[in-house]
């Protein structure tokens, strides 16, 4: 009887266990926010964002997960500085009065086992619109060097700026459209 009992618990802890959210934390230096934007139809201006930070509540078994991401938009980095003051100031991200971006996210997709899409809400310059980012590619894998599972992929989408209040140059041609990369890894705590 004991053996029975003894057994059914530990069954019951490592179910519960396993069915368990895990927490994983953004690795800064895995973890890039690009950005593509046409510029009169004649080239793409490409850029990103070398500050952010993030968690991620993950679930396989339950295919459940949460992501909260903030990006710092004063380290917006374009590779020429004056364009990089430009983005910065008011007719853009306005990073003075709007230091950071935040992706919150609690509407995860699956395909077996693979993120296939996180749907959430992306609040920029004080204005809040949803966002779904499709996954191009995801994966855990157990990371050789930190003997720890690591999990990620390269997620994108495309938004409209001007929901945002990004509406410099709409009106000399430039377009609305802008093509948001996200690649991201995250280490289980």
């Amino acid at each position: 009887m004991k053996k029975t009992l003894l057994a059914a618990s530990l069954l019951v802890a490592a179910v519960g266990a396993h069915a368990e959210p895990a927490t994983y934390n953004v690795d800064p230096t895995h973890t890039f926010v690009t950005f593509e934007a046409d510029h009169f139809g004649t080239s793409t201006n490409r850029g990103r964002f070398d500050k952010k930070e993030g968690s991620v509540q993950f679930d396989r078994t339950a295919k459940t997960g949460k992501v909260e991401l903030t990006i710092d938009m004063s380290s917006i980095n374009t590779g020429v500085a004056p364009f990089n003051k430009h983005l910065q100031g008011p007719d853009f991200f306005n990073a003075a009065q709007h230091p950071t971006a935040k992706f919150v996210a609690d509407k995860f997709t699956f395909d077996g086992d693979k993120v296939t899409q996180v749907a959430g809400t992306l609040t920029m310059l004080g204005k809040t619109n949803p966002v779904t980012l499709k996954a191009n590619r995801f994966n855990c894998y157990m990371n050789p060097m930190l003997k720890r599972e690591v999990c990620g992929g390269d997620f994108e989408t495309t938004i409209q700026r001007s929901q945002w209040g990004v509406d410099y140059g709409l009106k000399m041609g430039m377009q609305d459209n802008v093509r948001l990369l996200v690649q991201v890894e995250a280490i289980k705590q």
